[in-house]
């Protein structure tokens, strides 16, 4: 089976770790051909080009910059995306008959390319569902409801949805905003299709190494550790990361990690060098090996989502967390149902983004029941074996998309 993959994500090759990646070395390992079609932004200096590796094959095409720069730039060459994707695929692999083409949002502006490739080889389509644009945009306030611009990108969406044969969302409340929002879509293609990894067996660090890597990091070992690590950005509500931070600073038995960067790393930096928190840690992106070095030797994984979306959203940094044995915190809007499913299953702890005396005592808990924490810890690792694996999520994409 030849499959095409569109992403905005950096593939370089399938080896290194994270959702799409793991998603694409099962399809491998299953005899599937694999063709990825990967942006190489401009600040590179390098032309489109082929990266060729037995089953794998993976495009990079030359865009103007998409992240880390500039809203203008950002904003043409979101435009320019489609355009520079159907033009690439046309020349390098125009002649490849595939059987599936698979996508995910962001973002919502490859409807063209997807259709040429579906007429010209009759294939199937499948949208994994990540984000819900152009209203997670409104929720926040970085575009007006029935603007021109929202009236654009919301035809984009609607169209996305009605030429996928399948859109694959990643949790119960996400499929049903889809199918009543959007009433024109045939609720019998809106299925689950949650974010996965392939998990690994993760060995705890000794005390010897626990010690030595956060004494480098100058982080207390004898304290709880509730960990954040990802994206820094508007969509997180840094506003009440924030209040939680200095908070806690009236608590002798918890310390908070934030790790990560994005448009609001800066700002944080400045709240930091200003306050002076003495029971947290501001720190830049890390490597990936350091990064999750760093997850190993922490006692809990923190999630905050603004509590001003009205979509629902399904953070992939649970992954990480539940992979490491991790209890998870979470404070999110009500319509995420992350935290009632985490709180169901027994792995986590869930409160309204904006209530810090609930945040707090939930902190507390974890944080004064050592016990009660590992073993949540260990029922969240079970959770993820049962729901979150590629092969899991594989299955559920290949299915009805096997050749005739």
């Amino acid at each position: 089976m030849k499959i095409l993959f569109l992403s905005l994500s950096r593939f370089d090759d399938v080896s290194v770790r994270g959702i799409y990646s793991d998603l694409m070395r099962e399809f491998i390992n299953r005899g599937n051909e694999v063709y990825i079609a990967s942006p190489t932004e401009r600040r590179f200096g390098k032309k489109t080009h082929l990266i060729e590796n037995g089953l794998c094959h993976i495009l990079k095409i030359k865009t103007l910059n998409i992240q880390k720069t500039n809203v203008v730039e950002k904003g043409i060459g979101t435009l320019l995306l489609e355009w520079q994707f159907d033009k690439a695929i046309r020349k390098y692999w125009g002649n490849v008959r595939f059987d599936l083409v698979l996508y995910s949002t962001p973002p919502i502006t490859f409807n063209k390319v997807i259709e040429r490739v579906k007429n010209r080889c009759g294939c199937r389509s499948y949208l994994m569902l990540k984000d819900i644009f152009p209203q997670n945009a409104v929720d926040l306030g970085m575009m007006k409801e029935g603007s021109l611009l929202h009236r654009m990108f919301r035809r984009k969406e609607e169209r996305l949805y009605e030429i996928s044969d399948r859109i694959g969302c990643m949790s119960p409340a996400n499929c049903e905003y889809v199918i009543k929002h959007n009433p024109n879509v045939d609720s019998a293609k809106v299925e689950q299709c949650p974010n996965a990894v392939m998990p690994v067996e993760i060995a705890p660090l000794s005390t010897d190494e626990r010690n030595q890597l956060l004494a480098r990091l100058n982080i207390p070992t004898d304290k709880t550790l509730f960990i954040y690590g990802g994206n820094l950005g508007k969509p997180q509500g840094i506003d009440f990361l924030l209040k939680v931070i200095e908070a806690n600073e009236q608590n002798t038995d918890s310390y908070i990690i934030v790790v990560g960067s994005g448009t609001e790393y800066e700002r944080m930096e400045r709240w930091f060098d200003k306050v002076k928190p003495r029971n947290a840690k501001l720190i830049a992106a890390l490597p990936k090996t350091e990064y999750d070095k760093l997850i190993c030797a922490c006692n809990v994984g923190l999630i905050f989502l603004d509590s001003r979306f009205t979509i629902p959203n399904y953070p992939s940094r649970l992954l990480s967390y539940l992979e490491n044995r991790m209890p998870v915190l979470l404070a999110t809007d009500e319509n995420t149902d992350m935290g009632r499913i985490a709180e169901k299953e027994g792995f986590g702890l869930w409160c309204k983004s904006g209530d810090l005396s609930r945040f707090m005592a939930n902190m507390k808990k974890l944080s004064t029941d050592n016990a009660n924490m590992i073993n949540m810890g260990k029922t969240g690792e079970k959770y993820l074996l049962k729901h979150y694996t590629v092969d899991t999520v594989a299955d559920i994409i290949l299915n009805e998309n096997e050749p005739i």
